[in-house]
């Protein structure tokens, strides 16, 4: 066989990496650049001039920046932090599980990362600029290293999480979003499991059931759900007596209508999974004395880890990322981090609340990065798992 013709041309592989880093762009413009501006002051941050937003001339007089070697100090620390979460993640996670259960290790490794990082960051980086500064302003011409040209505060930062409270809007967000995730992929595996082993025509119409309705607007069904969050109190009266609850802005009944709007999604996807795994696991871990619930738990979910890491993670950007549903039947106390975003950005605010604003919103990114960043191998195992049947 001639490899040779196998091969793409050059001017192929040319115009697909050219198209691949354009897009690439396009698409990581807008939060690059709403994040330089959440670092400025508000007369730079909203200038016309591109070179005033980028290099913040007005923040570098008022406020200070960062200089040629504190941004290759923060580019280093990252890079590295990212390659040793790449390296150690999956030894460290296996070692802190629970209960032999490997989605409890990766919790409790990811937020022992997350306060290795930051401490880390904000106490090595400290000390690094400190000796950098005291040490390169005696040398002449390597001093131009240490001088600030880059304008840059973090007092928009400091407001949003410390003054507008927004820690409590991240709270939220992260029960909302654990009890999701958790209850989805609880029910969602050994529903899953059981329509991929079962052979009847009934678990195909339960899957249609579940397409159909996870294919329906989340506005036709939240149209359902609000009047009973509403008048939930005068309904369980009878039953509860006066201390019946309000469902209305409390997060645990925010989670049930995220889940029952997610499960269809969550019980079709890992079914597909479980279809990938072959049923002679499932039979020889019988022959060795396994009931079915041992087979599944000690056999079949060490298989099937990827997929179910894989289909956590679109639970997660489902109740992470939901407005809809969140800001209807949350109270503004109880409210998640997207919708209290949308409320700064619809109240009548000053450039600085503005700035404030995007600050906010650049923050929420975070947590995708980093989730991202720790489980990238089992995504995209899982995804590959789910694309090749057998």
């Amino acid at each position: 066989m001639n490899t040779k013709a196998l091969q793409h041309s050059t001017s192929l592989k040319a115009t697909s990496l050219g198209f691949l880093i354009f897009w690439c762009f396009l698409a990581l413009f807008p939060l690059l650049w709403i994040a330089i501006m959440s670092f400025k002051l508000p007369i730079d941050s909203f200038s016309s001039n591109p070179l005033q937003v980028i290099f913040g001339f007005s923040t570098l007089g008022q406020r200070g920046g960062i200089s040629l070697f504190d941004g290759t100090t923060l580019i280093i620390f990252f890079i590295y932090a990212y390659r040793l979460c790449v390296r150690y993640a999956s030894i460290y996670a296996a070692k802190l599980s629970l209960f032999s259960i490997k989605l409890f290790g990766w919790l409790i490794f990811s937020i022992l990362y997350i306060i290795i990082f930051s401490l880390g960051f904000l106490v090595l980086t400290n000390i690094i600029w400190a000796i950098a500064d005291y040490v390169f302003y005696q040398i002449p011409v390597i001093e131009y290293l240490v001088i600030d040209f880059i304008g840059f505060t973090s007092e928009h930062y400091q407001a949003i999480w410390i003054e507008q409270e927004f820690y409590e809007n991240f709270i939220n967000s992260v029960i909302v979003t654990a009890g999701v995730v958790s209850i989805s992929l609880s029910v969602g595996t050994l529903a899953g499991y059981g329509l991929a082993r079962s052979g009847s025509n009934l678990a195909f119409w339960l899957l249609i059931i579940a397409l159909i309705f996870r294919a329906l607007p989340h506005s036709v069904l939240l149209s359902g759900y609000l009047p009973y969050f509403i008048h939930s109190a005068e309904i369980l009266r009878p039953i509860l007596g006066d201390n019946a609850p309000t469902l209305y802005g409390q997060p645990w009944a925010v989670i049930l209508v995220l889940v029952s709007i997610n499960q269809p999604f969550t019980i079709w996807m890992l079914r597909s999974f479980f279809q990938n795994i072959p049923k002679d696991l499932d039979e020889a871990a019988r022959i060795d004395g396994c009931s079915h619930f041992e087979a599944f738990w000690r056999v079949i979910m060490p298989v099937m880890w990827p997929g179910v890491i894989t289909t956590g993670l679109f639970s997660f950007l489902l109740a992470y990322n939901d407005f809809l549903v969140t800001s209807l039947l949350l109270s503004a106390q109880n409210q998640t981090m997207v919708p209290a975003i949308s409320n700064f950005f619809n109240r009548e605010t000053t450039s600085t609340d503005q700035i404030e604003a995007i600050a906010a919103a650049v923050s929420i990114t975070a947590p995708l990065f980093l989730l991202v960043m720790v489980f990238q191998k089992q995504i995209v195992s899982g995804l590959v798992q789910g694309a090749v049947k057998g």
